[in-house]
């Protein structure tokens, strides 16, 4: 293995902007990045010789989202991302929680983490990769910066805890559908323990309605609860009646089109493409980069 030191300079350049929205300490920082903190120290003093192994660069540079090569996808504000920033706003300015339960492939994850690196003491945390309540709350540990090893239950008190310490701190819960019973059952203890002093906000697809549908229904354990404090209501983007929906689809590609491709007489032929397949952006991504 043999990283160039181009890439060790994106992903320390990367490191330092989301120091900026961090309102912890630079040691609490430090740990939420897997670092120790006496090596953040001596990186913030310019050093980078031999202080980090190529396996720990590459899973800082994965955690910050560092791209070896830039393939120029621009992020576009479409009506999916000026949604979802006054709601994830709201959540952090009032410590409030929704839950955004939407189609696939509308840009609902690549807003939340580009949204994410905007906003101070703002954490973003796929479910997916943490699916049982261990791994959940140990993963959401580390990623607001305290040690999420040892006990369990320590480990979730001193979260629970922590969060109550940060200035206006919001956590973005998304994939929750993939969250098994037991950890989606932890989501309201860690609302009850940081009530008032955090903002929450939950994201998933049909599968993440489905779930605590069915969950209330059943009138199976934390399902109403959960619900309830995370205001009562699903909030969905797209609009439901075919005409309203096709023009919602057409106005999504085409913003994100129009701001991907040099050539402005592609964009009308890129939507149709995807409407007449009842595709997504992910669909739009893969035409524009291979020069459909």
């Amino acid at each position: 293995m043999n990283l160039t030191n181009e890439f060790k300079q994106k992903v320390i350049k990367a490191l330092f902007e989301q120091r900026e929205n961090y309102g912890g300490s630079d040691s609490d920082y430090a740990k939420s990045k897997g670092i120790k903190p006496a090596i953040y120290s001596r990186l913030k003093k310019g050093e980078t010789n031999r202080l980090l192994s190529d396996t720990s660069w590459i899973a800082l540079g994965r955690e910050l989202q560092v791209k070896v090569y830039d393939d120029k996808w621009k992020i576009t504000r479409t009506s999916v991302y000026n949604n979802m920033e006054d709601s994830l706003h709201f959540c952090k300015e009032f410590s409030k929680s929704m839950i955004l339960v939407d189609d696939c492939g509308i840009g609902k994850t690549a807003c939340a983490k580009h949204i994410s690196r905007t906003m101070k003491n703002t954490f973003y945390v796929d479910c997916s990769q943490a699916k049982t309540k261990q791994q959940f709350i140990r993963l959401i540990a580390k990623t607001v910066g305290i040690d999420n090893g040892g006990k369990y239950i320590e480990v979730k008190a001193n979260l629970k805890y922590y969060l109550t310490t940060l200035e206006k701190p919001l956590v973005i819960l998304d994939e929750a559908g993939d969250l098994e019973y037991g950890a989606f059952l932890e989501v309201k203890e860690l609302w009850n323990g940081t009530d008032g002093a955090c903002g929450w906000y939950m994201i998933g697809a049909d599968g993440l309605r489905s779930k605590v549908e069915r969950g209330i229904s059943g009138k199976k354990v934390g399902y109403a609860e959960i619900f309830s404090r995370f205001s009562d209501e699903f909030i969905k983007l797209v609009p439901n009646g075919k005409m309203d929906r096709q023009a919602f689809y057409s106005e999504l590609i085409g913003a994100v089109a129009s701001a991907n491709v040099e050539d402005q007489t592609k964009v009308k032929p890129l939507i149709n493409k995807c409407i007449n397949k009842e595709a997504t952006l992910r669909y739009l991504e893969t035409l524009i980069k291979i020069g459909a």
